[in-house]
Protein backbone atom coordinates (compact mmCIF):
# COMPACT_ATOMS: atom_id res chain seq x y z
CA UNK A 1 0.00 0.00 0.00
CA UNK A 2 1.65 3.14 -1.17
CA UNK A 3 0.47 6.70 -0.84
CA UNK A 4 2.08 9.98 -1.55
CA UNK A 5 2.85 13.01 0.49
CA UNK A 6 4.70 15.70 -1.41
CA UNK A 7 6.12 18.63 0.46
CA UNK A 8 7.95 21.42 -1.37
CA UNK A 9 10.32 23.70 0.52
CA UNK A 10 11.53 26.55 -1.66
CA UNK A 11 13.25 29.83 -1.39
CA UNK A 12 11.32 32.77 -2.71
CA UNK A 13 14.25 33.88 -4.82
CA UNK A 14 17.70 35.35 -4.67
CA UNK A 15 16.39 38.75 -3.64
CA UNK A 16 14.77 37.27 -0.49
CA UNK A 17 17.94 35.34 0.28
CA UNK A 18 19.97 38.48 -0.02
CA UNK A 19 17.66 40.43 2.26
CA UNK A 20 17.77 37.75 4.96
CA UNK A 21 21.49 37.03 4.91
CA UNK A 22 22.95 40.41 4.12
CA UNK A 23 24.35 39.19 0.78
CA UNK A 24 24.46 41.74 -2.01
CA UNK A 25 23.27 40.83 -5.47
CA UNK A 26 26.34 42.54 -6.90
CA UNK A 27 28.83 40.69 -4.68
CA UNK A 28 31.34 38.74 -6.70
CA UNK A 29 31.40 35.87 -4.16
CA UNK A 30 27.98 34.58 -3.11
CA UNK A 31 29.17 31.20 -1.81
CA UNK A 32 28.00 31.95 1.73
CA UNK A 33 24.53 33.13 0.74
CA UNK A 34 21.34 31.09 1.03
CA UNK A 35 20.48 29.14 -2.10
CA UNK A 36 17.29 27.96 -3.77
CA UNK A 37 16.46 24.27 -3.59
CA UNK A 38 13.50 21.89 -3.47
CA UNK A 39 12.69 19.09 -1.03
CA UNK A 40 10.25 16.47 -2.35
CA UNK A 41 8.75 14.26 0.39
CA UNK A 42 6.90 11.00 -0.06
CA UNK A 43 5.12 9.28 2.82
CA UNK A 44 5.34 5.56 2.06
CA UNK A 45 3.36 2.92 3.95
CA UNK A 46 4.74 -0.60 3.52
CA UNK A 47 2.37 -2.89 5.40
CA UNK A 48 0.88 -6.39 5.58
CA UNK A 49 -2.40 -5.28 7.16
CA UNK A 50 -4.69 -6.22 4.26
CA UNK A 51 -3.17 -9.69 3.89
CA UNK A 52 -3.11 -10.34 7.64
CA UNK A 53 -6.74 -9.37 8.20
CA UNK A 54 -7.95 -11.30 5.16
CA UNK A 55 -6.07 -14.39 6.30
CA UNK A 56 -7.03 -14.31 9.99
CA UNK A 57 -10.65 -13.19 9.53
CA UNK A 58 -11.69 -15.18 6.46
CA UNK A 59 -14.77 -16.78 8.06
CA UNK A 60 -18.14 -15.06 8.28
CA UNK A 61 -18.22 -15.33 12.09
CA UNK A 62 -14.97 -13.34 12.23
CA UNK A 63 -16.32 -10.28 10.44
CA UNK A 64 -17.46 -8.41 13.56
CA UNK A 65 -14.00 -8.66 15.10
CA UNK A 66 -12.39 -7.68 11.83
CA UNK A 67 -14.62 -4.61 11.60
CA UNK A 68 -13.77 -3.62 15.19
CA UNK A 69 -10.05 -3.97 14.51
CA UNK A 70 -10.18 -2.10 11.21
CA UNK A 71 -11.94 0.78 12.91
CA UNK A 72 -9.37 0.77 15.73
CA UNK A 73 -6.48 0.98 13.25
CA UNK A 74 -8.04 3.20 10.58
CA UNK A 75 -5.98 6.27 11.53
CA UNK A 76 -2.78 4.28 12.21
CA UNK A 77 -2.09 2.45 8.94
CA UNK A 78 -2.68 5.51 6.81
CA UNK A 79 -0.29 7.29 4.45
CA UNK A 80 -1.33 10.73 5.60
CA UNK A 81 0.44 13.29 7.77
CA UNK A 82 -1.37 15.69 10.09
CA UNK A 83 1.91 17.32 11.09
CA UNK A 84 5.58 17.19 10.21
CA UNK A 85 8.65 18.10 12.25
CA UNK A 86 11.68 19.04 10.14
CA UNK A 87 15.20 19.47 11.52
CA UNK A 88 18.42 20.41 9.72
CA UNK A 89 21.72 19.65 11.47
CA UNK A 90 25.33 20.69 11.07
CA UNK A 91 27.31 17.66 9.90
CA UNK A 92 30.21 18.40 12.27
CA UNK A 93 30.14 17.06 15.81
CA UNK A 94 28.17 17.56 18.00
CA UNK A 95 25.85 17.88 14.95
CA UNK A 96 23.75 20.66 16.48
CA UNK A 97 20.39 21.57 14.99
CA UNK A 98 20.54 24.79 12.97
CA UNK A 99 17.00 24.97 11.58
CA UNK A 100 13.78 23.57 13.09
CA UNK A 101 10.41 23.74 11.33
CA UNK A 102 7.36 22.15 13.02
CA UNK A 103 4.23 22.52 10.92
CA UNK A 104 0.59 21.46 10.92
CA UNK A 105 -0.21 19.82 7.59
CA UNK A 106 -3.66 18.17 7.62
CA UNK A 107 -3.35 17.24 3.99
CA UNK A 108 -1.28 15.41 1.45
CA UNK A 109 0.53 18.40 -0.10
CA UNK A 110 1.79 21.73 1.10
CA UNK A 111 4.51 24.30 0.44
CA UNK A 112 6.86 26.18 2.75
CA UNK A 113 9.40 28.93 2.23
CA UNK A 114 12.84 28.12 3.65
CA UNK A 115 16.32 29.60 3.54
CA UNK A 116 19.45 27.54 4.18
CA UNK A 117 23.09 28.56 3.71
CA UNK A 118 25.51 26.93 1.30
CA UNK A 119 26.85 24.02 3.38
CA UNK A 120 26.26 20.35 4.22
CA UNK A 121 23.31 19.27 6.39
CA UNK A 122 21.91 16.11 7.92
CA UNK A 123 18.13 16.31 7.64
CA UNK A 124 15.68 14.42 9.91
CA UNK A 125 11.91 14.42 9.46
CA UNK A 126 9.14 13.06 11.70
CA UNK A 127 5.45 12.92 10.78
CA UNK A 128 2.41 12.60 13.08
CA UNK A 129 4.27 13.20 16.36
CA UNK A 130 2.38 16.30 17.58
CA UNK A 131 -0.77 14.46 18.75
CA UNK A 132 0.90 11.27 19.96
CA UNK A 133 1.24 11.80 23.71
CA UNK A 134 2.45 8.23 24.20
CA UNK A 135 5.66 8.93 22.22
CA UNK A 136 7.91 11.98 22.58
CA UNK A 137 10.55 13.42 20.28
CA UNK A 138 13.54 13.77 22.62
CA UNK A 139 17.16 14.90 22.22
CA UNK A 140 16.37 16.70 18.97
CA UNK A 141 18.85 19.53 19.64
CA UNK A 142 21.58 17.22 18.30
CA UNK A 143 21.27 14.82 15.40
CA UNK A 144 22.91 11.84 17.11
CA UNK A 145 20.57 12.00 20.12
CA UNK A 146 17.29 12.68 18.32
CA UNK A 147 14.91 9.83 19.16
CA UNK A 148 11.28 8.81 19.42
CA UNK A 149 10.88 7.67 23.02
CA UNK A 150 7.89 5.74 24.33
CA UNK A 151 6.40 7.21 27.49
CA UNK A 152 5.48 4.89 30.38
CA UNK A 153 4.26 4.94 33.98
CA UNK A 154 5.09 2.15 36.43
CA UNK A 155 6.74 0.35 33.52
CA UNK A 156 3.53 0.30 31.45
CA UNK A 157 3.21 2.22 28.16
CA UNK A 158 -0.15 2.96 26.59
CA UNK A 159 -0.81 2.11 22.93
CA UNK A 160 0.43 4.70 20.43
CA UNK A 161 -2.29 6.94 19.04
CA UNK A 162 -0.81 7.77 15.61
CA UNK A 163 1.16 6.07 12.89
CA UNK A 164 4.66 7.55 13.12
CA UNK A 165 6.80 8.13 10.02
CA UNK A 166 10.45 9.18 9.85
CA UNK A 167 13.17 9.94 7.32
CA UNK A 168 16.79 10.95 7.25
CA UNK A 169 18.96 12.25 4.42
CA UNK A 170 22.25 14.06 3.80
CA UNK A 171 22.07 17.35 1.90
CA UNK A 172 24.75 19.51 0.34
CA UNK A 173 23.44 22.96 -0.50
CA UNK A 174 25.57 24.12 -3.43
CA UNK A 175 26.19 27.54 -4.89
CA UNK A 176 25.09 28.38 -8.40
CA UNK A 177 23.08 25.23 -9.18
CA UNK A 178 19.46 24.11 -9.10
CA UNK A 179 18.88 21.25 -6.65
CA UNK A 180 16.11 18.82 -5.71
CA UNK A 181 16.25 16.37 -2.80
CA UNK A 182 13.92 13.36 -2.56
CA UNK A 183 13.00 12.25 0.96
CA UNK A 184 10.87 9.18 1.73
CA UNK A 185 9.29 8.72 5.15
CA UNK A 186 8.57 5.19 6.41
CA UNK A 187 6.39 3.98 9.28
CA UNK A 188 8.25 3.23 12.52
CA UNK A 189 5.57 1.63 14.69
CA UNK A 190 3.53 -1.56 14.35
CA UNK A 191 0.38 -3.17 15.77
CA UNK A 192 -0.85 -6.42 17.23
CA UNK A 193 -4.18 -8.03 18.12
CA UNK A 194 -4.90 -11.00 20.38
CA UNK A 195 -8.35 -12.48 19.66
CA UNK A 196 -9.62 -14.59 22.57
CA UNK A 197 -12.42 -17.14 22.31
CA UNK A 198 -14.32 -16.91 25.63
CA UNK A 199 -16.91 -19.63 24.86
CA UNK A 200 -15.26 -22.13 27.26
CA UNK A 201 -13.93 -19.61 29.78
CA UNK A 202 -16.65 -20.46 32.31
CA UNK A 203 -16.11 -18.46 35.50
CA UNK A 204 -13.18 -16.49 34.07
CA UNK A 205 -14.41 -12.96 33.46
CA UNK A 206 -11.56 -10.65 34.41
CA UNK A 207 -8.56 -10.58 32.07
CA UNK A 208 -5.55 -8.32 31.74
CA UNK A 209 -3.44 -8.40 28.56
CA UNK A 210 -0.18 -6.68 27.74
CA UNK A 211 2.89 -7.10 25.54
CA UNK A 212 6.57 -7.61 26.35
CA UNK A 213 9.80 -7.60 24.36
CA UNK A 214 9.04 -4.73 21.99
CA UNK A 215 11.25 -1.71 21.32
CA UNK A 216 10.76 1.30 23.57
CA UNK A 217 12.57 3.94 21.50
CA UNK A 218 13.84 4.66 17.99
CA UNK A 219 17.04 6.51 17.04
CA UNK A 220 16.06 8.58 14.03
CA UNK A 221 19.42 9.40 12.46
CA UNK A 222 20.74 5.84 12.23
CA UNK A 223 17.29 4.19 11.93
CA UNK A 224 17.71 1.74 14.82
CA UNK A 225 15.33 0.55 17.52
CA UNK A 226 16.32 0.30 21.18
CA UNK A 227 15.20 -2.67 23.30
CA UNK A 228 15.85 -1.84 26.94
CA UNK A 229 13.18 -4.15 28.35
CA UNK A 230 11.97 -1.41 30.68
CA UNK A 231 8.39 -1.21 29.36
CA UNK A 232 5.42 -3.49 28.92
CA UNK A 233 2.75 -2.21 26.53
CA UNK A 234 -0.93 -2.08 27.45
CA UNK A 235 -3.77 -3.17 25.17
CA UNK A 236 -7.24 -1.82 24.37
CA UNK A 237 -10.23 -4.16 24.66
CA UNK A 238 -12.49 -4.47 21.62
CA UNK A 239 -15.55 -6.43 22.77
CA UNK A 240 -18.07 -8.16 20.48
CA UNK A 241 -21.78 -7.70 21.12
CA UNK A 242 -22.30 -11.19 22.56
CA UNK A 243 -19.09 -11.03 24.62
CA UNK A 244 -17.96 -14.46 23.43
CA UNK A 245 -14.97 -12.97 21.63
CA UNK A 246 -12.57 -10.39 22.99
CA UNK A 247 -9.94 -8.63 20.89
CA UNK A 248 -7.05 -7.01 22.74
CA UNK A 249 -5.37 -4.60 20.31
CA UNK A 250 -2.38 -2.29 20.61
CA UNK A 251 -0.08 -0.01 18.61
CA UNK A 252 3.59 0.03 19.58
CA UNK A 253 7.14 -0.17 18.29
CA UNK A 254 8.17 -3.42 16.54
CA UNK A 255 9.85 -6.50 17.97
CA UNK A 256 13.49 -7.51 17.53
CA UNK A 257 14.28 -9.03 14.18
CA UNK A 258 15.70 -12.51 13.77
CA UNK A 259 19.26 -12.85 15.14
CA UNK A 260 21.76 -11.78 12.52
CA UNK A 261 19.19 -9.67 10.66
CA UNK A 262 19.44 -5.91 10.44
CA UNK A 263 16.54 -4.10 12.12
CA UNK A 264 15.18 -1.88 9.38
CA UNK A 265 11.96 0.00 8.78
CA UNK A 266 12.02 0.59 5.00
CA UNK A 267 11.48 -3.04 4.02
CA UNK A 268 8.38 -4.65 2.59
CA UNK A 269 9.64 -8.21 2.75
CA UNK A 270 7.79 -9.51 5.78
CA UNK A 271 8.51 -12.93 7.27
CA UNK A 272 10.46 -15.62 5.48
CA UNK A 273 9.30 -18.60 7.55
CA UNK A 274 12.36 -18.78 9.79
CA UNK A 275 12.04 -18.99 13.57
CA UNK A 276 14.21 -17.59 16.32
CA UNK A 277 15.66 -20.04 18.82
CA UNK A 278 14.26 -17.87 21.62
CA UNK A 279 11.04 -15.85 21.90
CA UNK A 280 11.34 -12.44 20.26
CA UNK A 281 8.26 -10.95 21.95
CA UNK A 282 5.17 -12.15 23.78
CA UNK A 283 1.58 -11.56 24.81
CA UNK A 284 1.00 -11.85 28.57
CA UNK A 285 -2.52 -12.85 29.61
CA UNK A 286 -3.63 -12.77 33.25
CA UNK A 287 -6.86 -14.56 34.21
CA UNK A 288 -8.42 -13.72 37.58
CA UNK A 289 -10.17 -16.77 39.05
CA UNK A 290 -13.21 -16.71 41.40
CA UNK A 291 -11.01 -17.74 44.36
CA UNK A 292 -8.79 -14.70 43.81
CA UNK A 293 -5.84 -16.56 42.29
CA UNK A 294 -4.29 -15.36 39.01
CA UNK A 295 -3.25 -17.56 36.10
CA UNK A 296 -0.49 -16.19 33.85
CA UNK A 297 -0.30 -17.43 30.26
CA UNK A 298 2.70 -16.30 28.22
CA UNK A 299 2.16 -16.55 24.47
CA UNK A 300 5.73 -16.52 23.19
CA UNK A 301 6.25 -15.42 19.58
CA UNK A 302 9.29 -16.70 17.67
CA UNK A 303 8.78 -14.66 14.49
CA UNK A 304 9.51 -10.93 14.22
CA UNK A 305 6.96 -8.14 14.00
CA UNK A 306 8.31 -5.51 11.61
CA UNK A 307 7.61 -1.80 11.54
CA UNK A 308 4.51 -1.06 9.49
CA UNK A 309 3.15 -4.56 10.07
CA UNK A 310 0.44 -6.13 12.23
CA UNK A 311 0.29 -9.57 13.86
CA UNK A 312 -3.04 -11.21 14.74
CA UNK A 313 -3.13 -14.25 17.03
CA UNK A 314 -6.21 -16.30 17.91
CA UNK A 315 -6.37 -18.15 21.23
CA UNK A 316 -8.90 -19.74 23.60
CA UNK A 317 -9.46 -19.10 27.32
CA UNK A 318 -10.34 -22.27 29.26
CA UNK A 319 -12.38 -22.51 32.47
CA UNK A 320 -9.19 -22.99 34.53
CA UNK A 321 -7.88 -19.62 33.28
CA UNK A 322 -5.26 -21.09 30.96
CA UNK A 323 -4.98 -19.56 27.49
CA UNK A 324 -4.25 -21.98 24.65
CA UNK A 325 -2.87 -20.91 21.29
CA UNK A 326 -1.45 -22.87 18.41
CA UNK A 327 0.06 -21.69 15.20
CA UNK A 328 3.33 -21.12 13.43
CA UNK A 329 5.96 -19.59 15.67
CA UNK A 330 3.90 -19.59 18.89
CA UNK A 331 4.67 -21.27 22.22
CA UNK A 332 2.74 -21.14 25.52
CA UNK A 333 3.97 -21.28 29.11
CA UNK A 334 1.62 -21.15 32.11
CA UNK A 335 1.90 -20.21 35.80
CA UNK A 336 -1.25 -21.37 37.65
CA UNK A 337 -0.80 -19.33 40.83
CA UNK A 338 0.99 -16.21 39.66
CA UNK A 339 1.72 -13.54 42.24
CA UNK A 340 1.05 -9.90 41.33
CA UNK A 341 3.95 -7.49 41.83
CA UNK A 342 7.46 -6.92 40.57
CA UNK A 343 8.36 -4.35 37.96
CA UNK A 344 5.09 -4.63 36.07
CA UNK A 345 2.07 -4.80 38.41
CA UNK A 346 -1.17 -6.12 36.90
CA UNK A 347 -4.45 -4.25 37.35
CA UNK A 348 -7.82 -5.71 36.37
Amino acid sequence: MIGGLRLFLTLSGLALAASLTGCSLVDADLDNCDREFHLDYQLRLVTNITTELQTEFALQQDQEVRSLLENYLKDIFKDYAKDVDLSFYNVNLPMAREVHIPKEMNGSETSYVLTLPVQDFRHLAVANIAKNEEVALEGAENCTSSALVQQAQEGIANPHKTGLFTARTDMSILSGTSQTFDVTLYMTNAASALVLDMSEAGPVQELAVRLEGLADSFNISDSTFVFSGKDNVATDLLLTQDGKTRCYASVHFPSPNLPGSKVIIDDGGGLDGNLSNNPLWKWKVYSKMPDGTIVESLLNIYTPLLAGHIKVLKAKVMDNGVVYADGFGVGVSVTLDWKNGGDFPVYF
